[in-house]
């Protein structure tokens, strides 16, 4: 099974971003991430309606920060990018009737809502000035 990263894909992003406070354009993105220019735009088009990335077209031009780092937690961009589920994990559902099956279900929902909870909290409680910073500390230019 395949892990959805769009969410540190797009923090690598941001921060290179944030570091540079140069545009950079859809393909640069694109050839950081070994991806192409038409999933960036497409992904960054969140991050724009959201209002924590403006688009500059022409010579010169490409995607910048929009925000304040500081007020922009985790879950803003976690949110931003679309990501539909934190967790894959699913239930079985071929024996509805079945006793055994619904305890199990009902055990693996209560862990997953926990685990949910917990992740979102923590994921509020760092902001991109908080990575920034982080990063900064460790690789002083």
């Amino acid at each position: 099974m395949r892990t959805d990263s769009r969410l540190s894909r797009m923090l690598h992003v941001l921060l290179h971003m944030a570091r540079d406070q140069q545009p950079k354009t859809s393909q640069q993105i694109a050839t950081m991430l070994s991806t192409n220019a038409a999933v960036v735009r497409r992904t960054m088009g969140g991050l724009r309606r959201a209002g924590y990335v403006q688009s500059e077209k022409g010579h010169g031009g490409g995607w910048r920060i929009a925000c304040d780092l500081n007020q922009v937690s985790l879950y803003d961009i976690y949110q931003a990018v679309g990501t539909e589920k934190i967790f894959t994990i699913g239930f079985d559902h071929s024996h509805p009737d079945c006793l055994v099956e619904r305890v199990v279900n009902d055990a693996i929902g209560e862990a997953l809502s926990d685990a949910e909870r917990r992740l979102i909290k923590r994921l509020q409680s760092v902001s991109l000035g908080d990575l920034a910073q982080q990063f900064s500390r460790r690789y002083p230019t």
